[in-house]
């Protein structure tokens, strides 16, 4: 009968099905990819409580007992001494260009004052537009400065060991001393935002055109595929300004982030940064068959933006291997360079480290695409 099972007829489905998907191979890899993406990435390249972070050490008093406070803080793990800079100014441009993350101050006379009892102070400075990368490492200070001069205070300085220790470790988070999250989390979705919408919207912007048959008018006429790119990417652009802009208003309104620098730089920036997008959303298009596969590509590429930009977890408490492919990655570069201008103040010498990485992204990326366009073309 009609109605009745057939096992003839399932096996049938089935091996349709199977054939599909070996036709179907992108799609396949996907579906393999992403989930092995997703192990990988959580299990090796998150952590919450990142080590050797890079420290620069301002010493101005080369006692043994400076000597002695920074191998204890190289000995905790938690702190990476890779600067010695010559003065405050160099100090405090390492500290806003983001490449330390503490700044270490140790004054003159203090081994003079610590052994006359007068309890000297040293200055650490913490760039706290993350709290969760600094919060274990301030932690850890506070331990360290019990003990770390036993063994030198020996002899007639034996009574200056024991609690409270014999100097001051003054802690000044700069540029979010509060530790509001939003703070870090608001200026960093911008750039989330821009690169799920721009790369999707693009990259489907191209398919629907080669499903629905309009893309072969479009390659009958005389227009060359630059031509054809730019096209695509500027309606987008007006877009992703309007996005940015909604976004500032509820970040200053809503959640009362500060705006330290200039807006217009950072509109310079966010062009840039949107140009990128758009641009891999175009390269996506051109190998896409249909529009499921455009959103695939779409999603693996936002995956691996979203986990190694240092917007969800700490950057720097990737493995190395992990924080090489994040500095590959436009997102990486921008949430620096607007955290940056937001909550620093930094203006376009400081953010030019992260600023020509996404040149030379999107050039590379405009190269690949009008490569591949010329073989739809063919």
């Amino acid at each position: 009968m009609a109605d009745r099972f057939s096992w003839q007829r399932f096996l049938a489905v089935v091996t349709k099905e199977f054939i599909q998907m070996r036709r179907d191979r992108l799609t396949f890899a996907m579906m393999v990819g992403i989930p092995m993406l997703q192990l990988i990435l959580f299990g090796f390249a998150i952590n919450s409580d990142p080590k050797g972070l890079p420290t620069a050490v301002l010493v101005a008093d080369t006692s043994e007992f400076s000597r002695s406070f920074v191998r204890a803080l190289e000995n905790s793990a938690y702190f990476k001494v890779t600067m010695q800079p010559k003065n405050e100014a160099e100090a405090e441009r390492l500290i806003a260009e983001g490449d330390a993350q503490f700044v270490v101050s140790i004054p003159e006379n203090f081994a003079r004052q610590l052994m006359r009892g007068e309890r000297p102070a040293i200055l650490v400075e913490a760039d706290a537009t993350d709290p969760t990368a600094v919060g274990n490492a301030v932690g850890a200070l506070a331990q360290l400065a019990q003990t770390v001069f036993d063994r030198d205070l020996q002899g007639a300085l034996r009574p200056l060991q024991g609690k409270p220790a014999p100097f001051d470790v003054q802690i000044h988070r700069r540029y979010n001393p509060e530790g509001i999250t939003q703070y870090n989390i608001v200026p960093g979705l911008m750039g989330v935002i821009l690169t799920m919408t721009m790369i999707m919207q693009t990259g489907l912007a191209m398919t629907r055109e080669r499903e629905r048959g309009t893309m072969e008018n479009l390659l009958a006429t005389p227009v060359r595929p630059f031509e054809v790119m730019a096209g695509k990417i500027v309606p987008y652009i007006m877009v992703g300004y309007i996005q940015v802009t909604l976004i500032l208003l509820a970040a200053r309104l809503l959640f009362q982030v500060p705006i330290l620098g200039s807006v217009m730089l950072l509109y310079t920036v966010v062009l840039a940064f949107i140009a990128a997008n758009l641009a891999v959303g175009l390269m996506f298009s051109t190998v896409a068959k249909n529009q499921m596969q455009a959103m695939q590509m779409t999603f693996f590429f936002f995956l691996p933006s979203l986990l190694l930009s240092g917007f969800m977890f700490p950057f720097r408490g990737m493995p190395q291997w992990a924080q090489n492919i994040g500095s590959l990655l436009p997102l990486t570069h921008f949430l620096r360079m607007v955290r940056g201008i937001l909550l620093k103040g930094n203006g376009f010498l400081e953010i030019w480290p992260n600023l020509w990485p996404i040149g030379v992204f999107l050039l590379a990326v405009v190269a690949i695409g009008l490569k591949r366009y010329r073989k739809t073309l063919d």
